[in-house]
């Protein structure tokens, strides 16, 4: 016997503005028969194609320390650049740029969602392909 991962939970101080936020960021969608609105204080968000549910449960508490759990995204298209200029005009903040860190075309940017939680933007899967392939 084992066990899956039914879903991600974060901890956050307004879940439907928390959620609404990651759904531009994944391209997620509420659940079809569970909608979320605003004074929610549950608010699930899931793949378009049913697979990864996202939960963002409202807790007295606000964030105090590093993540010990992130997300690690990858660009669905285009490069990382494109995408963390994507995420920052929609509100994303930099913690951590580092690019390069293992040479050359390495690397990933640290950014911060609105409530302060950590999320990694790695290369895309073109920008892995013409670094193996040089």
């Amino acid at each position: 016997m084992t066990s899956y991962i039914s879903h991600t939970s974060i901890d956050c101080t307004d879940a439907y503005a928390l959620s609404e936020w990651w759904k531009q960021v994944l391209e997620y969608v509420d659940v079809a028969d569970d909608p979320n609105e605003p004074g929610h204080e549950e608010c699930m968000i899931v793949r378009p194609d049913g697979g990864h549910r996202v939960l963002f449960i409202e807790v007295p508490e606000t964030k105090q320390v590093k993540n010990r759990v992130h997300f690690d995204l990858r660009p669905s298209a285009g490069t990382r650049d494109e995408e963390l200029a994507r995420l920052r005009a929609l509100g994303a903040s930099e913690v951590a740029d580092l690019r390069g860190k293992h040479g050359p075309g390495t690397g990933w940017v640290v950014l911060a969602d609105p409530e302060g939680n950590e999320f990694c933007i790695l290369r895309g899967e073109d920008e892995l392909a013409a670094s193996s392939a040089s």
